[in-house]
């Protein structure tokens, strides 16, 4: 039992410093890694839409009535099409969204800040700092295309950094369970 936790202990370590390299890759390349994202998508909904179709011509007769995967899979394999295409404007609209969202956010904190300040709670000062930094966060995100994918690259690299420390204390560690 002890060696098959060690193999899992490692095998969660290795995985984590692969998952680290993609971070990294992700942080220098941002934009190819945003363009093969895309790619990725656009031939996951045409390997769906084949699936559908085959499905279907199998299927014909069976229950026709209900038979919609002729449909999927036609819609599935434009929707890929698309993806490949426009790569990056799928990126971009990826992008906007978020940088949306950070400024929605942000406008929600400044109606806090203002609630703050008419209860004439001192901390609103604070709030309004970080309301503040949260609309430049927004704008940027809005701004440098680069952004959600370096943001990306940083959170996976951060997560894989605390794998790998937490499969090295699992390690140290195994001996003491027995």
């Amino acid at each position: 039992m002890e060696n098959f936790l060690k193999k899992i202990g490692w095998s969660s370590i290795v995985t984590s410093a692969i998952t680290a390299i993609i971070g990294i890759v992700i942080i220098c390349n941002p934009m190819v890694t945003m363009k093969l994202v895309a790619y990725a998508l656009g031939s996951i909904f045409v390997v769906f839409g084949v699936i559908k179709l085959v499905n279907y011509f199998v299927a014909k007769g069976t229950y026709d009535f209900y038979n919609y995967e002729i449909i999927y899979g036609l819609l599935a394999i434009i929707i890929g099409i698309i993806t490949f295409v426009h790569s990056n404007t799928i990126g971009t609209i990826f992008r906007m969204i978020i940088g949306v969202w950070i400024l929605y956010s942000g406008f929600m904190r400044l109606g806090l800040v203002l609630k703050l300040k008419k209860l004439e709670i001192e901390e609103w000062k604070y709030a309004l700092i970080i309301a503040i930094l949260i609309f430049i966060c927004g704008i940027y995100v809005l701004v440098k295309a680069e952004t959600i994918g370096i943001a990306i690259g940083v959170a996976i690299l951060i997560y894989s950094i605390m794998d790998v420390i937490e499969g090295v204390i699992f390690l140290r560690n195994v001996d003491s369970i027995f």
